[in-house]
């Protein structure tokens, strides 16, 4: 099993965004496990938080664009892009402007601050979501196609064809996420002239230069668009190369517009929020189809998340009996809903109940039709968790459990006697002074009958 990742210490970076032509600074700091990442505005009231979530993409007119509750984001695809690529999970980013710093229009820089930061193991593991058939989506207006289709890693393939001759058609391929920083990292942003005049014209770009973009020249470059370069870039004179770009770069690949579609999708995709395996082919990609992706397969995810059943297996000896379990919680029958616990790690558990008929609380609910109340499938689960946090201590039999909180409880099938119960309790966040938030999750018949948010905190017998 793979363990998240996220930073050692924090670091901060600064620079101008390209469209805003501010100067931003950019602080990564660590964050706790199945936290994803998350851009923080520090320069506004409140400091309010925006998940990296596709669900946040507003628009994607010259980059990717966020805003959650009328706080922005704008651009962060580069930065996205680095983060996967060093193969990290849970990141904070603060900023103190809306759009992120372009640099040199590439992830080299984020990439190698997240190395200076150095990248930690945490104590808990990755979840994948593993494609198992081929998944699609298509921009009728612009024929951009992207698929997915089962694929034992993480795989990418982009194809770029803007019907020009200076730029031609280009592919670029990464078999491996590790070889983000050798093959892709440093591929930077482009634009052909003619985009470059109109985003001139709206006043636009203006954090851009000659080191940041490349610029494709698809057309003669009259002398008033010239003159408007030299002014935009703050250059005396501007001539163009014989591979058709603009003066002052050099091509780091002869197919970097390719490779840097391809950094762009691992950016926006990562707007997903979860890791997945399998192979993606894109098509002339762009920030709209792949937002519009990602806001597809994040959509699947759920569903299936929220669908899967975990499989154990009930016949292995367990983990914990009913007397391992008697020695560890304060509770006792006729209020002792949990007979097994199958497994335990740092940051969950996975316990099991047998409904019998001989419940005492099928004397009264109800007589002619036994259903096993929901308040007891919620406490069932919050016993399990009591286990995960009863655990961390040396002495467990001299403390008790209490709620704290119980949120977004919602009961799907009904439990009757014969049925034999699975809990499955996960950490939402470390465990801190004897307080256990948990996400927790009950099955039975194959099917998810219940789930809830819960906290509770261990306290020592008076």
């Amino acid at each position: 099993m793979v363990k998240q990742k996220t930073i050692k210490s924090e670091i901060s970076l600064t620079g101008v965004g390209l469209h805003t032509g501010i100067e931003v600074t950019m602080t990564f700091k660590p964050a706790p496990i199945n936290s994803g990442f998350s851009f923080v505005r520090v320069d506004l009231e409140g400091q309010p938080v925006i998940e990296a979530d596709a669900n946040y993409v507003v628009n994607t007119q010259r980059g990717t664009n966020l805003e959650k509750l009328g706080v922005k984001i704008q651009t962060p695809e580069h930065v996205l892009a680095a983060l996967i690529g060093c193969d990290v999970d849970n990141v904070i980013i603060e900023l103190n402007a809306s759009e992120l710093p372009i640099m040199d229009g590439s992830s080299k820089y984020f990439v190698e601050a997240i190395e200076k930061a150095a990248v930690i193991e945490q104590d808990a593991c990755r979840n994948y979501y593993v494609v198992k058939e081929v998944i699609s989506f298509t921009d009728e207006a612009t024929g951009s196609e992207i698929i997915v289709m089962p694929c034992d890693d993480y795989q990418i393939t982009t194809m770029v064809d803007f019907g020009t001759k200076v730029l031609g058609t280009q592919n670029a391929t990464l078999k491996n996420i590790a070889d983000f920083k050798t093959e892709i990292a440093d591929s930077r942003t482009f634009s052909f002239l003619h985009e470059l005049e109109t985003l001139l014209d709206e006043g636009l770009i203006k954090g851009g230069d000659l080191n940041n973009a490349i610029v494709y020249v698809d057309k003669d470059i009259s002398e008033k668009t010239m003159n408007n370069l030299k002014i935009a870039f703050g250059k005396e004179t501007i001539t163009v190369k014989p591979n058709g770009i603009l003066d002052n770069l050099t091509l780091h690949y002869p197919n970097e517009a390719a490779r840097h579609k391809l950094l762009d999708i691992i950016g926006d995709l990562a707007l997903i929020g979860t890791r997945f395996k399998g192979k993606v082919i894109a098509n002339k990609p762009g920030h709209f189809v792949n937002t519009q992706f990602a806001k597809k397969m994040s959509k699947i995810i759920k569903i299936e998340q929220r669908n899967q059943v975990p499989s154990f297996d009930l016949h292995q000896e367990p983990l914990m009996d009913i007397h391992k379990i008697m020695s560890i919680l304060p509770h006792r029958p006729p209020f002792l809903f949990i007979d097994r616990i199958i497994e335990m790690s740092d940051s969950h558990v996975v316990g099991m109940k047998n409904v019998t008929m001989n419940e005492s609380f099928f004397v009264g609910h109800f007589p002619e039709a036994p259903v096993m109340p929901g308040v007891i499938i919620v406490e069932a689960m919050a016993q399990t968790g009591g286990i995960l946090v009863l655990s961390t201590v040396p002495d467990p039999e001299n403390y008790l459990t209490f709620f704290m909180k119980i949120d977004n409880v919602k009961f799907k099938q009904k439990v009757l006697p014969g049925d034999t119960l699975i809990f499955k309790c996960e950490l939402i966040t470390p465990i801190r002074r004897g307080i256990c938030h948990m996400q927790a999750h009950a099955y039975a018949n194959g099917k998810l009958v219940a789930e809830a948010e819960l906290m509770a905190q261990i306290a020592k017998k008076q």
